[in-house]
C-alpha cells in the first residue's frame, strides 16, 4: 500500500545506541514520494528516537475560527491558540503558578500572520481578566481593534517608552509590598492581577537608529529580568531575530528565548537559526514555512492553459519553539474576516468579548505615573522631555514615569540615565561586576542623572538585597544576583 492510498501514514525511527538522528527535509519529502512538504511532520527526541508522519492533504490547510469563549486562561496559566499538526490543542503559557508572568516573543516577516496571532492573544487576556499594556509601533493600523479593549494603548515610541518605564516602577512598587507581605513569588490575583505588556513591531524601538535605542533595551531588559515574580510580564512582536534588531543585547535576545517563543514563516535561513538556536535539540531540521500553500508547479510551454486560482495562505502557521513540542508545526486559529473590511474588523471585535478590560491595580497608580493617569493621550511635557528638550522638572526620587527626573539644561543626548531610578541606576552600576558601597554611590552619580545622596543609595542597595536581585559576596561589596 503506497503513502497515496491512506490519509495519514506514521513512521517511529529509532538510531542504534550510540548514533543520534539527523535528517534532510528535502531528502526525507523525495524518499517518502511527498511533493508538498506541508504534508509531512517530523519531531524528535533529540536523541535517537524520531516520528515521521506523511499526511495525504496539508493538515492545517483550513483552520477554525477562534471562538472567544475557549480563550480564557486555564488553572496552569496556558490558552490554546491554535492546533499542531496532528489536530492536538497548541498552547502557549501566560503565567505559572508559583513562579509568576512569562517571558514571549514572536518572529515572522512581513504578512506571516503576527497581527492577527496578536489580536488573538489580546482576546484571551482580555476574557481572562488580564491587564494588557499594548505599543502598538505601526502607528496603531498592526492591531486597531485593540484600542479600548486593552488597559492602555500607545501608538508611538515615546509612548513605548513611557509605558516601559511604568511597568518599572509598577514592579518596583508590587516589589516592595510583597516583601513587606513575607511573599517571595506572584499569587495570581491576589492582591493583584497578572499585567503583560506587548510591543508590537518591537525592531523599531531597538533597531540600530532608533532614537531611545539603548534606553528601551536597557527598560526590556529590566521588565524582563524583575517582573516575573512580581506578576509583570513582557510580549515582544518582531521581524527578526538578529542582535542588531534587538538593541544590539545578546543578553536581551538570550533572556527573550528563554520564555515562550513563537516562530511563524520566516524571511531566510539565518533568521531561524537565530530565533531557534538553542531551544532545537542538535541536528534538528524546522520544515520551511511556504508563503503559499502546496507544491511549486512545473508548467511545460506545450501543457494547456490552466485559470488562475487565488493563492491560499499559510500566515498563522508557526513553530512553538518554547513549548514540549519545540519541532512540532502548528497554525493559529483564524482571526477575523477574510476578507478586505472597511473600518475596524467585527469579527475581531467580537472575539474580544463585551465588558472593560481589566485595569492595573489602583495601589500602583501612583507608581504608573502620569503617563499612565492620562491615557490615551500622553502629556505634551513628558514627550518633550523624552525628545531631550530642557523642560524644567521636579527632580528627586519620585516615580520615574510621571516626573522622568530631567534637570532643566540636562543634555539631549543623555535623557536615558536620569530618567531611571535610583535603584535601576544601582542595578546598571552593577552590571560591570562588583562594587564597594562608595564605588557605586560614585558610578550612579557619575551617569548623568539626579545626584542621589550616599545615604538614599544605601537604601536602594538594602532593598534590592532584600528582594534577591542584588548579592554582597563580603561586607560593603555588592554585586548582581545570579
Amino acid at each position: 500500500m503506497t503513502t497515496a492510498q491512506v490519509d495519514v501514514v506514521e513512521v517511529e525511527v529509532e538510531v542504534p545506541a550510540g548514533g543520534l538522528i539527523n535528517y534532510d527535509i528535502r531528502r526525507l519529502c523525495s524518499a517518502l514520494g511527498v511533493l508538498d512538504p506541508a504534508c509531512l511532520a517530523v519531531e524528535t527526541d533529540g536523541l535517537t528516537r524520531a516520528l515521521i508522519t506523511v499526511y495525504k492533504e496539508p493538515p492545517l490547510a483550513d483552520m477554525p475560527y477562534a471562538v472567544g469563549e475557549n480563550l480564557v486562561m486555564d488553572a496552569l496559566g496556558f490558552i490554546t491558540i491554535g492546533r499542531y499538526h496532528d489536530g492536538r490543542p497548541a498552547k502557549i503559557r501566560l503565567y505559572e503558578p508559583g513562579s509568576g508572568a512569562q517571558r514571549s516573543a514572536l518572529f515572522g516577516t512581513t504578512g506571516a500572520g503576527k497581527s492577527r496571532s496578536l489580536q488573538l492573544r489580546l482576546a484571551a487576556e482580555k476574557r481572562s481578566a488580564i491587564v494588557s499594556w499594548l505599543a502598538d509601533l505601526k502607528g496603531g493600523q498592526s492591531v486597531p481593534e485593540a484600542r479600548g479593549q486593552v488597559d492602555w494603548h500607545v501608538t508611538t515610541q515615546e509612548g513605548a517608552i513611557l509605558m516601559l518605564l511604568a511597568a518599572v516602577e509598577v514592579i518596583e512598587e508590587r516589589t516592595r509590598r510583597y516583601a513587606a507581605m513575607g511573599r517571595s513569588s506572584f499569587v495570581l490575583n491576589d492582591p493583584d492581577p497578572l499585567l503583560i505588556v506587548h510591543v508590537d513591531e518591537a525592531n523599531r524601538l531597538l533597531e540600530k537608529g532608533a532614537p531611545y535605542r539603548d534606553l528601551a533595551s536597557y527598560l526590556v531588559k529590566e521588565v524582563g529580568r524583575t517582573g516575573r515574580s512580581v506578576g509583570v510580564g513582557e510580549d515582544l512582536a518582531a521581524q527578526a531575530g538578529h542582535v542588531d534588531e534587538l538593541g544590539g543585547s545578546d543578553t536581551l535576545r538570550a533572556m527573550l528565548k528563554e520564555g515562550e517563543v513563537t516562530l511563524l514563516r520566516w524571511s531566510s535561513s539565518m533568521m531561524a537559526s537565530l530565533v531557534s538556536d538553542g531551544l532545537l535539540p542538535p541536528g534538528t531540521q524546522l520544515a520551511g514555512i511556504p508563503k503559499r500553500q502546496g507544491p511549486p508547479q512545473l508548467r511545460s510551454r506545450f501543457d494547456p492553459e490552466l485559470p488562475e486560482m487565488a493563492p491560499t495562505s499559510t500566515a498563522g502557521t508557526a513553530y512553538l519553539l518554547g513549548s514540549d513540542r519545540p519541532t512540532a508545526v502548528m497554525r493559529h486559529f483564524q482571526v477575523g474576516s477574510k476578507g478586505v473590511v472597511d473600518g475596524l474588523d467585527p469579527l475581531i471585535l467580537a472575539l474580544y468579548g463585551p465588558g472593560e478590560p481589566a485595569q492595573l491595580e489602583t495601589s500602583s497608580h501612583p507608581a504608573a505615573g502620569e503617563a499612565y493617569a492620562a491615557r490615551p493621550e500622553i502629556p505634551a511635557h513628558l514627550i518633550a522631555q523624552l525628545k531631550g528638550e530642557n523642560t524644567p522638572t521636579e527632580t528627586g526620587d519620585g516615580p520615574a514615569a510621571g516626573r522622568l527626573g530631567i534637570p532643566t539644561g540636562a543634555p539631549p543626548a543623555a535623557p536615558q540615565a536620569v530618567m531611571l531610578t535610583t535603584a535601576a541606576r544601582v542595578l546598571r552600576a552593577l552590571e560591570g561586576g562588583p562594587l564597594a558601597k562608595k564605588d557605586v554611590v560614585a558610578a550612579v552619580n557619575g551617569d548623568g542623572g539626579a545626584v542621589v545622596s550616599a545615604g538614599g543609595i544605601a537604601n536602594a542597595l538594602n532593598a534590592l538585597k532584600a528582594q534577591g536581585q542584588v548579592a554582597s559576596p563580603e561586607r560593603g561589596v555588592y554585586q548582581l544576583a545570579d
